[in-house]
């Protein structure tokens, strides 16, 4: 890596020249400045972003908090290196760089972006698995540094944040399973207590009462968003006295582990018991039967966040100027082959 004095000394001119120079400042000569950029790229100059940030205050990189437990170990792949994606397409037009911030199992989210915030690496930060009150946004709103959130809180207020629509997803599969005979409807849920758990099962409520089901807490399954999670679930409904005829999933992940129980039960997915999944990952493509579930574009969904994070900073503001976002993202229904008609 060739530094800057060694480049001043390559040209024979001043540190001072060449500086102005990588700069754009217009107070160096054009054909100063034309030799100093070729050398640069010739040599493989690359600046020094500790002293540029001490000089600037700024870093130039944004951090994504993720929870590394094992759910997100699972499904992280498929589903987050499809949002850095989208993330770094609006980044790159802007030279910022994106580092991911894995939060053990056994730290302490709030913690964990207290230390993040205090070393002072990252000029704005993504908060995902958000809690329904979460302590990290009330923290960042206080500290003013930028963010947005991948998931809604009643904590914060008026901060930016994107969330997928659980409250459609939900309702959209109990209406469409009384529409095709069920009214014996479970609920497979996170037992991990983040919002969107919240969220799915009030909006699954709300769709029961709709059509005069009552609900009953009994069909209403938490455990490990996994395979093995979604086996031990079905594992449960199969044991009812009066078990479930269809199952709404709040992760397809659920799916495998289910199907899986159904087969070892000489039961068949879709015929003995209707399945519902939330989103259509890599793995549920392969299922047989093909699974019911939701479309979305992650990589869309990293472009927004990334536009929305950028819109709070104020050296961006120009170039997104929507202000504060709140969006709730929609997800298209994919029929598939789990969910037939009662008796079909």
């Amino acid at each position: 890596m060739v530094s800057i004095k060694a480049l001043a000394q390559h040209l024979n001119i001043s540190i001072g020249t060449v500086s102005r120079a990588l700069n754009g400042r217009a107070d160096v000569n054009p054909e100063t400045r034309k030799r100093v950029l070729a050398a640069a790229e010739a040599l493989g100059y690359v600046p020094n972003q500790s002293g540029r940030s001490l000089r600037q205050g700024t870093t130039n990189v944004i951090g994504f908090t993720i929870e590394t437990n094992i759910e997100t170990k699972s499904q992280g792949d498929t589903f987050f290196m499809s949002v850095f994606d989208g993330v770094q397409t609006v980044f790159a037009r802007h030279q910022l760089d994106l580092v991911v911030l894995p939060c053990s199992s056994e730290d302490d989210p709030f913690d964990h972006v207290r230390r993040v915030v205090s070393r002072q690496f990252v000029d704005g930060l993504f908060i995902s698995a958000t809690q329904r009150v979460d302590p990290r946004i009330d923290f960042l709103i206080e500290r003013g540094i930028p963010f947005v959130t991948l998931g809604r809180s009643q904590s914060g207020g008026e901060h930016s944040w994107i969330d997928m629509d659980f409250e459609g997803v939900a309702a959209g599969a109990v209406a469409r399973l009384v529409a095709r005979g069920h009214r014996r409807i479970a609920l497979a849920n996170t037992a991990s207590g983040i919002n969107l758990s919240y969220i799915f099962e009030d909006s699954y409520r709300r769709a029961l009462a709709e059509h005069g089901i009552d609900y009953d807490p009994d069909i209403v399954m938490r455990g490990e968003i996994t395979e093995r999670g979604g086996y031990a679930i079905c594992d449960r409904l199969l044991a009812l006295p009066d078990r479930p005829t269809a199952v709404v999933l709040v992760n397809e992940s659920l799916a495998i582990g289910i199907y899986r129980r159904l087969h070892d039960a000489g039961l068949m997915p879709g015929r003995d018991m209707a399945i519902i999944g939330l989103r259509q990952s890599p793995q549920a493509r392969f299922l047989s039967p093909t699974l019911t579930c939701h479309r979305l574009s992650l990589h869309d969904v990293g472009v927004e966040l990334a536009q929305s994070l950028l819109a709070t900073m104020p050296a961006y503001r120009d170039h997104y100027p929507q202000g504060v976002t709140q969006k709730i993202w929609p997800m298209e229904l994919v029929p598939g082959e789990s969910d037939p008609p009662l008796g079909g």
